[in-house]
Order: C-alpha cells, then sequence, then structure tokens
C-alpha cells in the first residue's frame, strides 16, 4: 500500500487544502503538484491487482479521480487524509465503474459511454471486482463504520493511525475493527 508522505509534505497539505476552502485560485495547482505522487501510488497499487494487460493505465486512473475531485466544488478539505480517503473512493468508484460497463459489453448491452478498451478487460476480474464493490456496499449497510475504515485502508492506503485521525478513532479501535470487517468480507465472497 502507498505509505504516508512525510510530515513536512502533510502540514503542506493542509496548508494548501485550507487556501482553496478560502477560494484561493492556485491552490488547486499547487496540491495537483505536491499530491500528484501519493495519488499515482495509489493509481499503481490499485492497477496492480487487476489483470495483466489492463486497459486503464495509472495516469489515467490519477487525472480521472482529480477531475472528479475538481468538480466537488462545495467540499471542505479537512486535511491530507480526508484528501486521500475522498481520492481513494473515487478511484474505486472509476475501476467499479469500468468493470460494469466491461460486463455489460460481455453480456452484449450496448453501452453509449464505453470505449473499446472495457471489451480488453478480463470479464471474471470485472465480475469480481464489481462483487467486492456490492460485498463492500452491504458491510456499509450492516457497519457503516467498518466499511468505512475498509475503504480507507484497502482502497486509500492510509494507515490505522491515519484513519484513526480522521475517524476520531483509538487506533485500537479501527484495528479491531479492521479485522472483524476483513473476517466479514471474505465470508461474504466465499472465502474468497
Amino acid at each position: 500500500m502507498p505509505t504516508p508522505a512525510p510530515d513536512d509534505s502533510q502540514n503542506e497539505v493542509n496548508r494548501i487544502l485550507g487556501k482553496m476552502a478560502s477560494g484561493d485560485p492556485d491552490a488547486a495547482n499547487a496540491l495537483a503538484s505536491l499530491i500528484y505522487n501519493d495519488l499515482r501510488k495509489m493509481a499503481n497499487y490499485y492497477i496492480r491487482k487487476e489483470r495483466i494487460g489492463h486497459t486503464l493505465q495509472p495516469t489515467a486512473l490519477v487525472n480521472e479521480a482529480y477531475l472528479r475531485i475538481a468538480g466537488l466544488k462545495r467540499m471542505t478539505w479537512e486535511n491530507r487524509a480526508h484528501f486521500i480517503a475522498v481520492a481513494a473512493t473515487l478511484m474505486r468508484q472509476i475501476l467499479i465503474d469500468y468493470a460494469r460497463r466491461r460486463n455489460a459489453r460481455a453480456e452484449g448491452h450496448m453501452d453509449p459511454d464505453g470505449a473499446d478498451a472495457l471489451a480488453r478487460m478480463g470479464g471474471e476480474q470485472a465480475k469480481e471486482l464489481v462483487a467486492v464493490d456490492q460485498a463492500l456496499k452491504r458491510l456499509g449497510e450492516l457497519d457503516p463504520r467498518q466499511a468505512r475504515i475498509v475503504e480507507l485502508r484497502f482502497f486509500g492506503g492510509l494507515s490505522v493511525e491515519e484513519i484513526a485521525h480522521f475517524l476520531n478513532l483509538s487506533d485500537r479501535t479501527v484495528k479491531r475493527e479492521w479485522a472483524a470487517a476483513r473476517i466479514w468480507l471474505r465470508d461474504e465472497m466465499g472465502g474468497a
């Protein structure tokens, strides 16, 4: 999983996020250059989990996520962990949308937004990615906090300490919830 940025970098990101909240038009560009490597590491992590030859590249995933983040006009960023958590959620959604479009095409449904590249994504992996997403949504209905911890830890690459700080929980609670959520998800997905 991606490692957190050094403290100086975290502080700088937090400062720039504050400027963004104040409406500074140059803050978004400053943030992009500062956080790009973290987002790229996260995208590489996601893409490595996909099949060999997956057509969505890490740069495209980062760019798409950043465009979606830029579209969140009313978002008030708390800190770097909050920004990374939102980016992780968006990257996950992009990959899930990608897989769903692939599945729709494989089943012969027309997809007006689909690209030919989607046809090259492995059908089994696309179905597995959608199954993971559905299981995580079911967990969210049963225990929203556990689902959020899974999303932040697994998809966002945040450390236990970062998650604890972001969710205002103890490290111990995050570890316990993370372990319980992993067991539930494994059972829910038939031991996969």
